[in-house]
């Protein structure tokens, strides 16, 4: 397939879904509830103008980015993705070329295939790492030494999963982990032969690297899945933190800060960083959108700690936004997501140039050189 052709993320969407079986896209595509978390989350971005100013120099703008102390090439990187070495073999360390190849940071997915030994040979220094809290909290912490000693510089404490939120679409779709080869599915498997080819030459169910060794020897891929199934939702309190922030030498992220109070005592604690995120829509329904609550949030912690966002967004533009109301970074999922589905390295390289060319675009378009001047941006609610 020729991806310089494609031009938009949807188009990056549609040649995804084609290619998997629908209970595998429903999972990625889908939020809780209703899913009106997923609707929230992109209406209140289109809610939000951007007041362009002309007469500007705009010649040499950059999207150049500083964030503890690593400069990227852009203003976000690629958020963490579940499974992603199942929804395409190999997948997260598509992700991981991809975005080492591009300048841009990989948040690589406590639920992901890949261990973060692997992804830590393939992009060394350049990859996050978001932890899904065990329950034996010695398991925790094991994961992070892990990730230190594989030169992961930034890990992500992902808190929003207390437990885990109904997905109605996920349930009458037939999807679970590890699936269960009903006939449905099975039918579901011919009808994409491309995807089934590829998930049976990789041997079929993989094992999830970062839970296999305590999982027990020898524990089977299914296994595995229902030792992590077990363990990633998980209650967790504000000394569980403090025991992180002890533990943890490199740059402490909070992943799921939707209230002011919780992002001044992650301040208070320590923390580098919060990443403000209901979790792409997919654990509560009725969560805010991160957008609505980011410049609370910045009010109150900005000068602290470095406040990023993900969640919604979806297309360049949406970054200048999340920018203007005071974010230091944001992270896209789904978009790169496609991507790899798509057309592997090659589709995640055309998804991140799709935005890389919207953000520039943009910019241009509103007379900004540079992130940095976005906070200076007009902003136009429409509701």
């Amino acid at each position: 397939m020729q991806f310089e052709n494609i031009y938009t993320i949807d188009e990056m969407r549609s040649i995804a879904k084609r290619r998997l079986p629908r209970i595998v896209f429903d999972y990625i595509d889908g939020g809780a509830g209703d899913e009106q978390g997923l609707d929230t989350n992109a209406r209140q971005f289109r809610n939000f103008r951007l007041v362009p100013r002309y007469l500007v120099d705009v010649s040499n703008r950059t999207q150049k980015t500083t964030v503890f102390g690593r400069e990227y090439s852009s203003m976000f990187g690629v958020a963490p993705t579940g499974y992603a070495g199942f929804f395409r073999p190999g997948g997260e360390k598509m992700l991981a070329r991809a975005a080492l190849d591009n300048g841009i940071p990989y948040m690589q997915s406590g639920s992901s295939v890949a261990s973060v030994e692997e992804i830590g040979q393939i992009a060394p220094g350049n990859s996050w790492f978001q932890l899904y809290a065990a329950r034996d909290p010695a398991t925790s912490d094991d994961i992070l030494r892990r990730a230190a000693d594989a030169g992961v510089e930034t890990a992500a404490i992902t808190i929003d999963l207390p437990v885990l939120g109904p997905r109605p679409r996920d349930s009458r779709s037939g999807w679970r982990v590890p699936l269960r080869m009903t006939p449905k599915v099975i039918l579901d498997g011919l009808r994409h032969p491309a995807w089934s080819w590829g998930y049976l030459m990789d041997g079929g169910l993989p094992k999830m690297g970062n839970w296999a060794p305590y999982a027990g020897e020898g524990a089977s891929a299914m296994e595995i899945a229902q030792f992590m199934r077990s363990n990633v939702c998980s209650t967790q309190l504000w000394s569980d933190i403090e025991r992180y922030r002890r533990n943890w030498k490199g740059n402490l992220v909070l992943k799921g800060i939707l209230h002011h109070d919780d992002a001044r005592r992650a301040a208070d604690a320590g923390v580098d960083g919060i990443l403000v995120s209901n979790h792409g829509g997919r654990q509560f329904e009725r969560a805010p959108a991160p957008i609505e609550v980011l410049p609370g949030i910045v009010e109150a912690v900005g000068s602290r700690l470095t406040v990023m966002m993900d969640s919604g967004i979806s297309q360049g533009v949406d970054m200048l936004i999340a920018y203007a109301l005071g974010a230091k970074f944001v992270f896209v999922g789904r978009a790169t997501a496609w991507g790899v589905i798509a057309g592997g390295v090659e589709g995640t390289n055309r998804a991140i140039a799709i935005l890389k060319g919207q953000v520039d675009t943009a910019m241009g378009q509103i007379g900004c050189n540079s992130p940095a001047e976005l906070v200076d941006a007009t902003l136009v609610k429409t509701n």
